[in-house]
């Protein structure tokens, strides 16, 4: 399976060490991209999977988990149509710290170990944007350990919705639209909460009017949402 070469380019203007690249350089890459589809919950990889490819989405939306010690599934980030992963094992060589599952059916493509090193770590322009790349998933994690710190359930679940609306959101006159379909269960793994604690706190926060729901599926954050959230 392929893809158009307009679609590819759209996916390389969304990664800063594709997008600094020439059209020459991208039509080389874009020869060299594997594509597969995955179904909905489908595992595309594995905690412990070797570092063999660089991943990017094509369509669809996949979530990055991890279990705890009792089993339970702790969501660390959602990445969405144009989005890419695998980017820091293929670096390190390292295996992935993560299990990455589709939320939706999703269609991705995959650039072998071999080829990023040829295309990628071989261009100046490319290497600097994976140092701020890097930089950005490390405050990427701060935010989730933000969350994790604190200590009642509330407070978890605002921050939550809070990081979601600041990689998702856009800003209109009442508050952030969160521009991602997100479950209860969704919103409670980011949390690290149950599913019931999550549907409880919300459900307290619509009937307080600091958030609603828009078109069933969609998170508004009002501005009093916001006032409410705690900073450690």
């Amino acid at each position: 399976m392929k893809f158009t070469t307009d679609e590819f380019l759209k996916i390389c203007k969304n990664i800063p060490f594709l997008a600094c690249l020439s059209p020459r350089e991208l039509s080389e890459i874009e020869s060299v991209v594997i594509v597969r589809k995955f179904l909905k919950n489908q595992v595309i990889l594995l905690e412990e999977d070797d570092p063999s490819y660089f991943y990017f989405i094509i369509t669809g939306r996949v979530k990055v988990i991890r279990y705890n010690e009792a089993g339970k599934e702790l969501m660390l980030a959602i990445h969405k149509r144009y989005d890419y992963f695998g980017e820091m094992a293929i670096l390190d060589g390292r295996t992935s710290p993560a299990t990455i599952i589709a939320m939706d059916d999703c269609t991705i493509g995959f650039m072998t170990r071999a080829n990023f090193n040829k295309f990628i770590m071989s261009n100046e322009k490319s290497l600097q944007q994976i140092i701020s790349l890097l930089c950005l998933r490390l405050r990427d994690a701060w935010s989730m350990l933000n969350i994790f710190g604190f200590a009642e359930a509330g407070d978890k679940v605002r921050a939550a919705l809070k990081m979601l609306s600041q990689k998702f959101g856009t800003d209109e006159k009442n508050g952030t639209i969160i521009h991602i379909k997100l479950t209860h269960k969704d919103v409670a793994n980011f949390a690290a909460v149950s599913r019931e604690t999550a549907s409880r706190i919300i459900s307290s926060m619509m009937k307080a009017g600091e958030i609603e729901m828009i078109d069933h599926k969609y998170f508004l954050l009002k501005h009093s949402f916001f006032d409410r959230v705690r900073v450690l």
